[in-house]
């Protein structure tokens, strides 16, 4: 053996095993790890979110907003369907309808003031027992004009329903009257008839019974009050009119300065209901 062999660093480095340059050792694949594509950002993001991990909470708060949002939808339906026929209307029925409605809450304002002028009377009067009395008197008509037991008599219109195919019913009368009501009617009369508060019509064979009275066509209405809003009520769009037109009837309205509704109605007096008053 000669003396360089017995040096230190030789005798070190037989023993170490051979140095492992750092870059190579960082680039290589550990030993059994197969070598394979990169994976890239977008596809560690997809594979996260796919297949999708839903949460109790998760699925209660998806089906209560499917919930919401198909209540929105049934809603904007339902208003886009009673849209559609004031869509299709001329705006000469159009301007009818909204001088009808404005003509409604007229006569519901000049009701109310007559109410707080009654008010106003009874609160400033000297006697107050005299003004109650008179006030008293006045509502007693009213009433009886309502009741039908008192003829009454004022400006209005009359409609005449000529029925030669048979085609009309009494839900489309009562229709005619609950229109005429809306518009302010305050008295109404058919053919021979009395209308009150609790009239019903049915169907009676190939005509129709008011209040278990038979009457037959043609049916003329008598109706009593503003005859500017009375006539323009059954002429609107898909009102009374029209729809008995459809039925081949024929339907003729007038307005007239007096008319007179005679038919009346026997008081009742009722079998339970006593006054109250003290």
């Amino acid at each position: 053996m000669s003396n360089e062999d017995e040096r230190p660093e030789h005798r070190l480095r037989r023993v170490l095993p051979e140095e492992i340059p750092a870059s190579a050792s960082s680039e290589a694949p550990l030993p059994g790890e197969k070598s394979g594509p990169t994976v890239t950002g977008r596809q560690r993001l997809v594979q996260g979110l796919w297949p999708p991990r839903v949460s109790r909470a998760q699925l209660i708060v998806a089906v209560l907003l499917f919930g919401l949002g198909f209540g929105l939808a049934v809603q904007v339906a339902s208003n886009s369907n009673s849209d559609s026929a004031l869509r299709g209307a001329r705006q000469e029925d159009l301007v009818r309808i909204l001088d009808e409605l404005d003509d409604r809450t007229q006569r519901l304002e000049d009701e109310k003031q007559g109410l707080q002028k009654q008010r106003d009377e009874l609160e400033n009067s000297s006697d107050q027992a005299e003004e109650a009395r008179k006030q008293t008197a006045e509502k007693e008509k009213q009433l009886g004009i309502l009741a039908g037991t008192v003829a009454a008599q004022g400006p209005g219109i009359t409609m005449t329903i000529d029925d030669t195919k048979g085609t009309v019913e009494a839900d489309m009368l009562l229709d005619a009257v609950q229109e005429l009501r809306a518009a302010g009617a305050e008295a109404i009369q058919v053919n021979d008839v009395r209308v009150v508060a609790n009239t019903y019509l049915t169907n009676s064979g190939k005509s129709v019974s008011v209040d278990g009275n038979k009457i037959n066509a043609p049916y003329r209405f008598k109706v009593i009050g503003k005859p500017q809003d009375l006539e323009p009520a059954l002429n609107i769009p898909g009102g009374v009119v029209q729809t008995l037109e459809k039925e081949q009837a024929t339907v003729t309205v007038g307005r007239s300065a007096k008319i007179v509704v005679d038919a009346l109605r026997a008081a009742k007096q009722p079998d339970y209901a006593r006054s109250s008053s003290r």
